[in-house]
Parts: C-alpha cells; sequence; structure tokens
C-alpha cells in the first residue's frame, strides 16, 4: 500500500470536512479504517499506517470509517457516517455485522452463468437502497455467455433505471467501463458470491494481483473463497475499492426503506388493492396479483419481496428484543453495584 497517500486519495469529501472544527482540521490526525481484526483496526492517515487496539470503550467500527486521533495516535472520535452496510451475522448468532461505512457505490457483481440470480440481485440492491449508496450491476463474464442480451432485459425489469455494465474483467479495458465511479475522492465496495470475479475485478482496476483469485467448478459455476476478509485497494485515478467474501448468507435487518424502495412496482401497485392490509394472495380486488395473471409482474418477484420483508421483520425484532435484554440486565448491574456501595458507606 502506498503510503503517501493524500486525504482525497483515502476518499476524503466534504461531507466529512464540515464536521470538523478549525481546531480538529489543524490539530488530530484524520484516519480512516483500512481492516479490522479482532486484535483491533488497520487504520491509515496521510502520515501513514496506524493501529488502534480494540476496547470496550471504542464504539462498533468497520472497514471505510473515518474517525479523528490525538498526536500521540489516541481514539478521539468516529466522524458521522455517509452510508452504512449491515446485516444480522451469519447463522444462529443474534448479532448485527457491519460490512463497510462510507460507501458511494456498490457493485454488485453477478457473473453470466449457473449464478446469476435475480432474488439475489434484488437482494444486495435493498441493502445498497439501505445502506444509502449508489447500486452499480456489473455482469461479469461476458466472453463465456452466448447470449448477454437476454440477461441485461432480466435486469433491466426489475428496475428501468438501474445502472449495469458488462466486462470482462481480466480484460484491462473494463476500467474504461467503470472509470466514472473510479474517480478521485469516490468509494466502491465490490460485493457478490464466490467466483463471480470480485478480486479479478479489484486486480484489474487497480493494476496489481494483490488479490488471490481461482477458478470456478466447470459444472455449476460455483466459486471457491479466495477473499477471506474484507480489504481496502487503491486505484491510480484516485478511487478507494472495497473487496469483500463471498457471503453465502446475507441476512437483512432494518431493511424496510431498502426493500421498499427496491420493490416500488409493488408497493405503487398495492395501493390500488381494495383493502388496505392485503397480503396480495387470494384477497379480492388484489392489484398484485391481477397484475401477476397480466402477465405485468413476475410471480417469483413478488415471493422475494414477501421473503425479504418477512425475513427483515423477523431478524430486526430478534436483535431488539435482544438489545433490550441486554440493556435491562446493565440496568440490574448498576443498581446492585449501587446498592452495595450504599451499603459499605453506611
Amino acid at each position: 500500500m502506498n503510503l503517501a497517500l493524500t486525504l482525497p486519495q483515502l476518499g476524503w469529501q466534504a461531507f466529512f470536512q464540515q464536521q470538523l472544527t478549525l481546531a480538529e482540521f489543524e490539530q488530530a490526525l484524520i484516519a480512516r479504517v483500512t481492516a479490522h481484526h479482532r486484535s483491533g483496526y488497520q487504520l491509515m492517515t496521510q502520515q501513514g499506517p496506524g493501529h488502534l487496539t480494540t476496547s470496550p470503550a471504542l464504539p462498533a467500527m468497520t472497514i471505510g470509517d473515518w474517525l479523528l486521533l490525538d498526536q500521540a495516535g489516541n481514539f478521539i472520535r468516529l466522524l458521522t457516517r455517509k452510508s452504512l452496510f449491515k446485516r444480522k451475522a451469519a447463522g444462529s448468532q443474534l448479532v448485527e455485522q457491519l460490512i463497510a461505512a462510507n460507501v458511494d457505490t456498490l457493485l454488485i457483481v453477478c457473473s453470466l452463468n449457473h449464478d446469476f440470480n435475480l432474488s439475489r440481485i434484488e437482494r444486495y440492491l435493498a441493502l445498497a437502497h439501505e445502506a444509502g449508496a449508489e447500486p452499480l450491476l456489473v455482469l461479469t463474464k461476458a466472453d463465456l455467455c452466448a447470449d448477454v442480451d437476454a440477461y441485461i432485459q432480466q435486469v433491466t425489469k426489475l428496475d428501468s433505471m438501474l445502472l449495469v455494465e458488462v466486462v470482462n474483467a481480466l480484460d484491462s479495458s473494463c476500467s474504461s467501463k467503470l472509470q466514472h465511479w473510479c474517480r478521485l475522492g469516490n468509494t466502491l465496495a465490490v460485493v457478490g458470491s464466490s467466483g463471480v470475479g470480485k478480486s479479478t475485478l479489484v486486480n484489474t482496476l487497480t493494476g496489481n494481483t494483490a488479490q488471490k483469485t481461482a477458478a470456478i467448478r466447470t459444472d455449476d459455476s460455483k466459486g471457491r473463497h479466495t477473499t477471506t476478509a474484507r480489504s481496502m485497494h487503491f486505484t491510480a485515478a484516485g478511487a478507494v475499492l472495497i473487496d469483500t467474501p463471498g457471503m453465502r448468507e446475507l441476512q437483512l435487518t432494518d431493511c424496510d426503506a431498502g426493500i421498499r424502495r427496491t420493490f416500488a412496482d409493488i408497493d405503487a401497485l398495492a395501493s390500488e388493492c381494495r383493502f388496505s392490509n392485503c397480503q396480495h394472495q387470494t384477497e379480492p380486488g388484489c392489484a398484485v396479483q391481477q397484475a401477476i395473471a397480466r402477465g405485468e409482474l413476475d410471480a417469483r418477484r413478488l415471493a422475494n419481496y414477501q421473503k425479504l420483508n418477512a425475513e427483515q421483520a423477523r431478524n430486526a425484532a430478534s436483535l431488539h428484543e435482544r438489545r433490550e435484554k441486554e440493556r435491562q440486565f446493565s440496568k440490574l448491574v448498576k443498581s446492585v453495584t449501587s446498592l452495595k456501595a450504599k451499603k459499605y458507606a453506611d
């Protein structure tokens, strides 16, 4: 990693500058989190790399966050985020996991083979809209696809305004197609399944081979995990690239606004249903089911809309219940501690 990066090369923007006082800008160190490990956070400043040890006193942070340090490298405060990607942790854990912060553009990478999945793309779109980032769908392995237009027609039906680029991630010319998003100060995050070409794309855009890659299985186009942790990279044009591991499980939580925007067509149809609480199943006067019958709406899309809504509501409720229990337990501990202190004082 270049140790002489300027703040704009690290992704600094006016949004963050406006949060600083003149004294903070002149005296504090401005740092960006470039990696997060169990032992702490790797940081980058204009003066070079740094490290912040994990501590209960620190707020939850993730790759892409901006923070202020004093001249000794001690934490002062976390800057307000421009965007934040998060999910429910994989498995049965009732924990919210932060994925990346302050991302301007989310590159949703999907290959033109067996991996292509409209429902998964919708899930990533909901994540992007909820986080407050611009989604860009990047369709890879175009050189191995016989009918690219058929795939493009499918994704444009999801959203006619969706930005789509078709590339061969191994071809350096793909950089020119994505040049608009790789401008100075812009931060991009790359997401998608294993084997779709995320790391290959990052290597091509950065002009190096820092990220390991591996061939997919030929029988089902499934990928192998080569990226095992989120990592930050920098392009010659000045953009920041955050590569993420392939996520087999991307459980949404607190994503109501993102889902509504992703499925704006269904939301609009629902407003025309006879009943305000219509579940879009067998109710009379259901405008959504009528649209499906006319061939104007895909039944798969409605099913995914209902699935994501149920999932995010369930996860949000479970996480809220856990937080409430932790809050009550904390109050109990403080109460007991206070009573003991009073007893000993008497």
